[in-house]
């Protein structure tokens, strides 16, 4: 998630991927799949730069996890009839 600020200076937290535009006309806007606007004072270079970040994090924590962060195995039984 990247942490946007609206107009009125509300923070929240947006799931990068479910972006699919960003506007600037000149308050930049994001615009969801699902067709959700959202106004942001960002500009449209400081939010590609967060979503660039976040993805650069997730890829370092995928590359090298901690081993006290690593999963434990699920033992999966066959449903019995």
């Amino acid at each position: 998630m990247i942490v946007v600020t609206r107009l009125n200076d509300a923070q929240f937290a947006i799931n990068p991927d479910l972006i699919e535009r960003i506007h600037e006309n000149p308050d930049t806007t994001l615009v969801t799949v699902d067709g959700a606007k959202y106004i942001v004072t960002e500009s449209m270079a400081e939010v590609i730069d967060k979503i660039a970040h976040y993805r650069a994090h997730v890829l370092t924590l995928a590359s090298d996890p901690r081993p006290d962060e690593l999963a434990r195995p699920i033992r999966i039984h066959p449903r019995e009839n």
